[in-house]
């Protein structure tokens, strides 16, 4: 509340109110030790509305308009105030103070705020605020500024502007946002700096909108989202649901949903059978918290967990990215043998992300990294040993998974070798015998051409012999 003093015919006195509070109205020159006479009369009026009258020694003495007096209005007989509380709007206007020969006017110039759902709002929303102001005066040009829960000035947006009704914008609200805001309000004709309270609550989650977790496969996992319900007091029941979904694209898989009533209590109900998970019995308070106690690799995704109060929304997402390695083949690594080792991994990457194999206490020819965004590495060694692969966003590790090539036994090295051998050795055996059969076979064949020669000769020389 604001009182502004003008030298004019009669004393006039600019006062400012906010709506829905009180106001206490001066009559200027009347003290305690007044030389006022017993028998002085002090009138209240609004404009030309006799309120009420008073004397200085005499109770309130009401006038007919009384039934409009007592309800919101009462008089303070000490100095012989008028007190108004509850104001309204329309209370804007003259009030005429007289008593003797003096008049004391109070122009009383009233502004309303008004919050939607009573300051209640969910995390990102931007709430729209309205402004008005009411005098008997021509309405001044305000300038609007306000005051954050941490006292930082925010410029406002301002959505519409009528000298009676100021709509504006406030900022994307955070869950730190929560507390008592000012909205400053000034004037420069007539000089007004009035300062308005109000506030608010942003319910939302203390996660990151967006938050990603790495897994490897058939290790446990906990996903939680903390509500901010219970540090901010927030006293109205909401309810909520938890999503999943593999793919950005997909269908969302619907895991619980829970609600959360005005005393602060939790319920949750489990909706999904086929996907394995655990809703932990002790954990934090406003906690929801799931558990997936072996990962599989197609547990990867989006879980997104949804707020609902009043037909509005917040919502904070958690992308699990689960890793897994395989060899193949699979066992262990002969001297002089090859395997290849695959690093894999399922779920959504950010762009400057990549995979990197690597052997433990190796060299930098032990090393491979793959390009930006690709989900799969493979990898040919032929070094026995622990290898590693990485997931690395920024130069930073964010998921490691391990393979153990072991190295084959001295003994199974010389069985393969004398296998080797052998094996050579059998198919030296099996060539020679062969050229010797092919060869033994060409001797029997040029004989028996040979004797069907010899034969054909000996029946060629009888025949002529005959003939002689």
């Amino acid at each position: 509340m604001q009182t502004f003093h003008f030298t004019l015919l009669q004393l006039l006195t600019i006062q400012t109110g906010l709506a829905g509070g009180e106001v206490t109205l001066n009559c200027t020159g009347i003290l305690p030790d007044s030389k006022l006479s017993r028998d002085t009369l002090v009138h209240w009026k609004y404009y030309d509305t006799p309120l009420c009258k008073v004397s200085t020694s005499l109770p309130l003495l009401p006038s007919h308009t009384s039934a409009f007096i007592t309800d919101r209005f009462a008089i303070k007989t000490q100095y012989k105030q008028l007190w108004v509380r509850n104001l309204k709007l329309s209370d804007a206007g003259i009030y005429t103070c007289e008593y003797g020969s003096h008049k004391v006017r109070t122009s009383l110039h009233i502004f309303k705020l008004m919050i939607p759902l009573d300051g209640h709002f969910l995390q990102n929303e931007v709430p729209e605020l309205i402004l008005m102001q009411n005098s008997s005066s021509p309405l001044p040009d305000l300038r609007i500024t306000l005051l954050d829960s941490h006292n930082n000035r925010v410029t406002p947006e301002l959505q519409n502007k009528s000298r009676q009704k100021y709509i504006v914008n406030l900022r994307k609200l955070e869950t730190m946002d929560s507390g008592t805001w000012v909205c400053q309000v000034h004037s420069d004709s007539p000089l007004i700096d009035q300062n308005i309270p109000f506030a608010v609550k942003v319910l939302g989650f203390q996660n990151p909108d967006l938050e990603r977790k790495y897994a490897t496969v058939d290790s446990t996992v906990i996903l939680s989202w903390h509500l901010n319900s219970q540090k901010i007091k927030w006293k109205e029941g909401f309810t909520g649901q938890l999503n999943w979904k593999q793919q950005e694209s997909a269908n969302p898989h619907e895991l619980l949903d829970f609600n959360i009533t005005a005393q602060g209590q939790l319920h949750e109900t489990k909706k999904s059978s086929d996907f394995l998970f655990e809703i932990p019995e002790i954990k934090p308070e406003s906690t929801i918290e799931v558990k997936l106690p072996k990962v599989h690799f197609n547990h990867s995704g989006q879980y997104q967990c949804q707020l609902e109060y009043q037909g509005r929304h917040a919502q904070s997402k958690i992308e699990l990215v689960v890793m897994k390695v395989s060899a193949k083949p699979v066992g262990p690594l002969s001297r002089g043998a090859n395997m290849t080792l695959t690093c894999q991994v399922a779920g959504p990457l950010p762009p400057n992300a990549y995979l990197r194999w690597e052997r433990v206490n190796g060299t930098k020819m032990d090393i491979k990294n793959s390009k930006q965004k690709e989900v799969k590495l493979e990898v040919n060694i032929s070094a026995a040993g622990l290898w590693s692969c990485h997931l690395i966003e920024d130069s930073d590790r964010k998921i490691s998974a391990h393979y153990h090539v072991e190295e084959a036994a001295a003994w199974t090295n010389y069985v393969i070798i004398g296998a080797s051998v052998g094996g050579s050795l059998l198919v030296f055996a099996i060539g020679c015998l062969c050229i010797i059969t092919v060869t033994n076979w060409q001797r029997r064949r040029q004989r028996a051409k040979r004797m069907a020669q010899a034969r054909q000769y000996l029946l060629e020389n009888k025949t002529c012999q005959c003939q002689q």
